[in-house]
């Protein structure tokens, strides 16, 4: 059952709740998007609920990074060994991993003005949109949630935040890469050791190369829960507004002009 289904009657809409999680448009500094996809391809685009665009740009960068030995040539650096670090990189998968790296800047860059944009024009024309969603598999709503608690949760493990604010495609993404990092960098398993006192054990026992996806991973899923649920509560408040004014506000109300602009008539 869905209350104010969009009908396709307004050229935009400012959000949409489905089972699925509820997607919306709003301000977003093109900048910051722009630099989450410098950080990890496909997260700006994860940002814009561009899910498609950013699927395909994250597994890239985790497929492409690891046959180009990116991440290994990084810690390299990082340690001061400069040759080392240009010996492992294959430069055959590298040429391929720079132009889809500048691509996914620039792409995210350039959607989130043009998104900007539509949410103006799309709040001068308020169209109204559906709150509630019920399915076989799922119920979704708006309501207001904690933005704290998103990152809390996200913090004990990245997705949970998501799951928390009813995102269900990212929660489920995030976590699945979440499980293969966790796996193949042997993070958890050097946690344990390092608890134990095994300090050089934990160490030695680590994959860098996959451990440097991990603190990206974790920042976009803090990151993203946390917005989406302010924005999120934001959204709560519109559509409460709208539904007040169209069911209790008489159709006379008026505010004043001139030098009673700040008296209100009924």
């Amino acid at each position: 059952m869905n209350n104010y289904k969009n009908d396709n009657t307004a050229r935009r809409y400012i959000a949409y709740v489905s089972i699925f999680g509820t997607t919306q448009i709003h301000l977003r500094n093109p900048y910051i998007i722009a630099w989450w996809s410098a950080a990890f391809p496909g997260f700006g685009h994860l940002l814009l609920s561009k899910y498609l665009r950013g699927f395909v740009l994250f597994i890239w960068e985790v497929v492409i990074n690891l046959k180009s030995h990116v991440n290994l040539a990084m810690i390299y650096s990082f340690q001061g060994n400069i040759d080392m670090a240009k010996d492992v990189l294959n430069t055959r998968w590298l040429l391929i991993y720079i132009p889809v790296y500048i691509f996914a800047i620039w792409d995210s860059y350039r959607t989130t003005v043009d998104l900007n944009k539509i949410y103006v024009l799309a709040e001068r024309e308020n169209h109204r949109f559906n709150s509630f969603s019920m399915g076989a598999m799922e119920v979704n709503y708006l309501d207001k949630r904690n933005p704290i608690l998103s990152v809390v949760w996200s913090l004990f493990m990245p997705g949970l935040g998501q799951l928390y604010i009813h995102r269900i495609i990212g929660a489920f993404f995030v976590i699945i890469w979440a499980v293969v990092f966790f796996y193949y960098s042997h993070l958890l398993e050097g946690i344990s050791l390092l608890f134990l006192g095994e300090i050089k054990q934990a160490t030695s026992v680590l994959d860098g190369e996959w451990l440097l996806f991990s603190p990206s991973l974790y920042g976009f899923a803090i990151f993203d829960s946390y917005m989406n649920t302010v924005e999120n509560n934001k959204l709560v408040e519109r559509e409460q507004k709208n539904f007040f004014e169209k069911m209790y506000q008489r159709p006379s109300f008026c505010i004043g002009k001139g030098k009673y602009a700040n008296l209100f008539y009924i």
